[in-house]
């Protein structure tokens, strides 16, 4: 017998246990089994414990009865020279949490050649009502001082994706929830703001400030009102929130309400106080007091220290985000202080990432 013949007929591997590798298609089943056994679960939760009508529209008129609701419950938009009204994001969340038996929310189906493929859906579990809006979400910024230009950040390609996702969340919510109760809803915040419209001085500041990141001067909200910031009525705040909630969710464009061509008027000399003697401004030492260091522009004047608070850093945030602030612009409004405190916060991210 020759050689070939012998070696034909041996298995090297025989004895040996047999390794079964799990197929994807396996795990895929298991993932979707589990998936449809958790539908099914809150489907018959739902037909158990049916909603309430007439409990679930009362909770939604005494959500809107809160004025920090009512304030972001309603935007407006141009559109064919008339103004529209609508509820806007937070109010369509509000009313379906209230409503009950609800499921809603956006998920990012894909993410590949730069575009993300998102779905938004809202299902009623009791009526089996369902909305769902399916669309891409490509990762460019575009801004009138950059550009266009491609997003490599994941926080920005999340925030864009949750700022556009948002508008088709709203459209899905408000087609599984009765018209007549959004619309009750709407009236009811209206009252709400009206009832509660402050225009306080610190009030009418504080409303002229939320429009600074938008590049929005008071001169410009003053030509709209037609009067005098100092003047305005509580129909005019109201209008305002509307332009401002419509604004933030980028339904509009400052351009749309505001007329953008008017400068700010120019600040009123101050009157000048009698110089300091030199041995009041210097210390001891004939060098300036301990702990004061002033604080230098980009223009060579030197300004005063200026502390920012959380809420106006959130603020320039979402303006650098959305590409309506840049760093010269921040330096103009806020000062070289915030533009500081964003840097030292990158670079602590920076640094918790490393660590991490």
């Amino acid at each position: 017998m020759e050689a070939s013949e012998v070696f034909a007929n041996v298995r090297p591997f025989t004895g040996l246990p047999e390794v079964i590798q799990e197929a994807p298609a396996v795990l895929a089943e298991a993932t979707a089994q589990r998936e449809i056994a958790e539908v099914q679960a809150a489907m018959i939760i739902a037909k158990r414990f049916p909603r309430n009508q007439a409990k679930a529209t009362d909770r939604i008129m005494v959500a809107c009865q809160r004025p920090t609701l009512a304030e972001g419950a309603l935007y407006t938009y141009a559109r064919g020279g008339t103004d529209i009204t609508g509820p806007s994001i937070r109010l369509a969340e509000a009313i379906a949490q209230q409503w009950g038996n609800l499921q809603f929310g956006i998920r990012e189906l894909e993410q590949r050649l730069g575009e993300s493929t998102v779905e938004a859906y809202a299902w009623d579990l009791e009526t089996n009502t369902r909305q769902t809006k399916t669309f891409q979400v490509k990762h460019i910024r575009r801004t009138r001082a950059k550009g266009n230009y491609t997003l490599e950040d994941p926080r920005d390609i999340y925030e864009m994706v949750a700022n556009q996702g948002a508008r088709r969340l709203r459209a899905c919510i408000l087609g599984v929830i009765p018209g007549d109760i959004v619309e009750a809803a709407v009236n009811q915040c209206e009252s709400t703001l009206k009832a509660k419209a402050d225009i306080s001085p610190e009030a009418v500041k504080k409303m002229v400030d939320v429009f600074t990141p938008y590049a929005v001067t008071k001169e410009m909200i003053e030509a709209r009102i037609q009067r005098k910031i100092d003047s305005i009525t509580p129909a005019q705040i109201i209008s305002l929130r509307k332009v401002y909630n419509s604004l933030k969710d980028g339904m509009s464009n400052p351009g749309d309400w505001f007329d953008t061509t008017i400068a700010p008027e120019p600040e009123k000399a101050k009157k000048s106080k009698p110089p300091k003697p030199a041995d009041e401004a210097k210390g001891a030492g004939g060098s300036e007091p301990e702990g004061v260091k002033p604080e230098v522009s980009t223009t060579g004047t030197t300004k005063a220290p200026r502390g920012i608070t959380e809420e106006q850093l959130e603020v320039i945030r979402g303006g650098i985000t959305q590409g309506r602030l840049n760093e010269q612009e921040i330096i103009q409004r806020y000062g070289v202080t915030a533009l500081d405190e964003l840097h030292q916060e990158a670079a602590n991210q920076i640094i918790d990432g490393m660590n991490t």
